[in-house]
């Protein structure tokens, strides 16, 4: 495809120079700028990505923002949830994902894993740019947007453009005296046009990668009568032994978008956006254990599957932009899974490689809709001047379900749905209103002040299960609701022409997502639901930025103080439940997290074409009251510890330098302290299986532009092979090549 494209443009275009064009750099107004929204925010622009980062899908675009981190185990991870200054990599639910306006954030759920963000609706060669708001201070999001809000935008073509890249990676890994070499392959191809007021865009993506190992199959001791166990110890310090590598996975995924929009006038626009994903990926364990005749052993937990998806994302806006008295926007979107089936095996191993008894578990219900309308008035004061009030207003409606049945089946590679293993259903709902004012108080002082109100009720909850015996028990949930009202206040001082400070304080109310209600919970052989009745999060965030941009455009830097308090935390710990303790998502009274964050970019240092950007955040977080909280070790508290999931500390720094139009060399390093998984902090053992490191990693790339149509980059993600866990075991030294060619 390369190859054919090259030689077509060619041809049309035979009578052009060689050279590469004259570059035009433009500075495009953040998010939070365009719609005038209190947040600070960060941002990086596909050129940005294009020259300085190594990015395989749209999260890695975020990899060098402050205070973010996207937990990613291997190219191709659909488990990769966002966290963020005050939120871990389990709270997926603190922190809102949208794409040119469609939510990608999976708020089905609050973790890692199907409550992750569908980053892979969006192709990396469709982003125009990716802007992150930090903090719950606009009244138009609602209140899991207090970790951050990320808006992706998406380029729209003026005239015929096409492009087609292709991607290889290779990462050597070894981890317990074991490993191997992983491969993955990344294709995509590119078209759009304008003709009058029509302009469309189609982009396809093709990944075919192979991941290292995702988790360890552990033992407190080894099986009888083999070797090659590894001795180890768990994160709380007690001897185990690791018997082998879990979930090698090997996944072909395609992705699929078009996206229309129409000029009614030249002031009220149509988009239109469908999009495609499907995933075809096999998962197998790989035994460390030999008998005594040298072959392959296996003991307990060993155990493989198979998964089959398609997902559906829609999306319609209509949008007006006339700039004067009126402004008026509609949008509604889905994202439906037309088929997600993931089959496991139940069966001992090796015999269950081949087939046996297994599982099937289908969230092929499981999906959202939205629906927002909003509209912005500017009036004239009394000199028939507008900017003094900026309102903008809304209504927002979104329903959420989760229908995850698992089927008993003879045959886990192929064979039919048997009995029902076990059911979690459930709906939830939301309705809001909001309004906002923008009042520029004097030229230098301007004051944001919203409100939202929300209203949210969890129905249809449904739980099965069944226990050793084969009996079933089905629960039936009670429905619950809740409603609240959100105020926003801040106040926004422009000292001079390069100096800000903006003092923002607001409430969020963060409902509780269908997962973590209708959760199933064994206690004493009885599968039986834990708590129909949590209570929402209830946020008041505060934060004190102040900002200086450079002169001539060289750059700005921010330091944020800020602190976030949290009553009803919906956190996973143990708890009294049914006459025995048992680990589940439940209230926690009160947490804090209080920091400061301090961000900055410089442009042309020391010489032209360098610059150099980075940030460091310091967050003290902390549980401060919790009065469900029961001991698993014996003098463990939770008070005054840690809350899980948030590192202490956090940097990023990125050097780039462009000596000229052709060569861009990127050098680039992140760090994070070691993080808690437990409330009472008792996971002291951080280099482990489950157990979470601090780490320093190193980035580099190298692009070249051969023409005005070929670039090409090579680099490498964790350039000193750092060996680390954040539970999983995460990507050693990874090298990319890449080339593209546009027209």
């Amino acid at each position: 495809m390369l190859a054919l494209l090259s030689a077509w443009s060619g041809a049309v275009l035979a009578q052009a120079a060689d050279a590469l064009p004259a570059i035009e750099v433009r500075e495009t107004a953040s998010a939070a700028e365009r719609k005038q929204l209190p947040q600070t925010s960060a941002s990086v622009t596909a050129a940005a990505a294009a020259d300085g980062i190594n990015v395989t899908d749209a999260s890695d675009a975020l990899k060098y923002l402050p205070s973010l981190t996207v937990r990613k185990r291997y190219i191709g991870d659909t488990q990769s949830p966002l966290a963020t200054r005050t939120t871990g990599v389990n709270a997926s639910a603190r922190s809102l994902v949208y794409a040119d306006g469609i939510l990608l954030s999976a708020l089905v759920n609050n973790n890692n894993g199907n409550g992750s963000p569908r980053w892979f609706m969006v192709a990396p060669e469709e982003i125009e740019r990716i802007d992150v708001m930090y903090g719950p201070f606009a009244a138009e999001y609602p209140g899991n947007s207090y970790g951050a809000v990320t808006e992706i935008v998406t380029r729209m073509p003026e005239r015929f453009e096409a492009s087609v890249k292709a991607l290889y990676s290779q990462q050597d890994f070894s981890q317990y005296g074991s490993g191997g070499t992983y491969r993955a392959q990344e294709y995509n191809v590119s078209l759009g046009d304008r003709s009058g007021a029509l302009a469309w865009r189609f982009s396809a993506n093709h990944l075919d990668s192979f991941s290292p190992p995702v988790t360890y199959i552990t033992s407190g001791a080894a099986p009888a009568g083999t070797t090659g166990a590894v001795a180890a110890q768990d994160r709380t310090g007690k001897p185990i032994y690791v018997l082998g590598a879990g979930n090698l996975t090997h996944t072909v995924q395609d992705t699929a978008r078009l996206k229309f929009s129409y000029d009614f006038t030249p002031t009220l626009t149509a988009t239109y956006t469908l999009g495609m994903w499907q995933n075809q990926a096999n998962a197998n364990p790989q035994t460390f254990l030999r008998n005594a005749a040298g072959a392959p052993a296996y003991g307990n937990g060993f155990s493989a599957n198979s998964v089959d998806q398609q997902q559906w994302m829609q999306g319609l806006e209509l949008r007006s932009k006339t700039g004067g008295a009126w402004d008026l926007q509609v949008a509604a979107s889905t994202m439906s899974a037309s088929r997600d089936l993931t089959r496991t095996s139940t069966a001992a191993f090796p015999a269950g490689a081949g087939g046996g008894a297994g599982t099937i578990a289908d969230a092929g219900g499981t999906g959202w809709s939205t629906l927002d309308a909003k509209g912005i008035w500017r009036p004239e004061d009394g000199a028939g001047r507008r900017g003094a009030h900026t309102v903008s207003f809304g209504a927002h409606y979104d329903r959420y379900t989760l229908a995850t049945p698992t089927w008993n089946t003879a045959s886990w590679v192929s064979g039919g749905s048997g009995t029902l293993a076990s059911d979690s259903r459930g709906k939830t709902e939301t309705s809001a209103l909001w309004a906002q004012d923008v009042w520029r108080l004097v030229p230098a002082l301007k004051a944001t002040l919203g409100a939202r109100y929300e209203q949210w009720r969890a129905f249809g909850g449904y739980n099965f299960n069944t226990i050793a015996s084969g009996a079933g028990f089905p629960v039936n949930q009670p429905a619950v609701s809740s409603n609240g009202v959100s105020p926003k206040a801040s106040l926004a001082w422009a000292i001079d022409d390069q100096w800000l400070a903006t003092l923002s304080s607001g409430r969020a109310i963060r409902f509780p997502t269908v997962g973590e209600l209708y959760q199933n919970i064994l206690s004493g052989g009885v599968y039986l639901q834990a708590n129909p009745y949590l209570k929402p999060e209830k946020v008041w965030s505060t934060e004190l930025a102040i900002e200086r941009a450079l002169a001539e455009g060289q750059g700005k830097w921010r330091v944020s103080l800020f602190e976030e308090r949290v009553s009803d935390a919906l956190i996973s710990q143990s708890a009294s439940f049914n006459g025995g303790v048992a680990s589940f998502t439940q209230n926690v009274d009160k947490t804090r997290q209080r920091g400061i964050e301090a961000a900055f970019e410089r442009n042309d240092l020391l010489l032209r074409g360098f610059s150099l950007n980075g940030s460091v955040t310091y967050v003290d977080a902390r549980i401060l009251a919790n009065s469900t909280y029961v001991p698993t070790t014996a003098g463990a508290t939770s008070v005054g510890k840690r809350t899980p999931y948030v590192p202490e500390w956090r940097a990023t720094l990125v050097a780039t330098y462009k000596p000229d139009d052709r060569w861009s060399y990127t050098l680039a390093g992140r760090y994070s302290g070691r993080v808690y998984a437990t409330v009472d902090n008792t996971d002291v053992n951080s280099h482990t299986y489950q157990g979470f490191d601090g780490y320093t990693v190193f980035d580099a790339r190298v692009r070249y532009r051969f023409d005005r149509h070929w670039s090409g980059a090579v680099g490498v993600d964790n350039l000193t092979n750092r060996d680390y866990f954040l539970f999983h075991p995460f990507p050693q030294r990874t090298v990319f090549a890449e080339l593209k060619y546009d027209f």
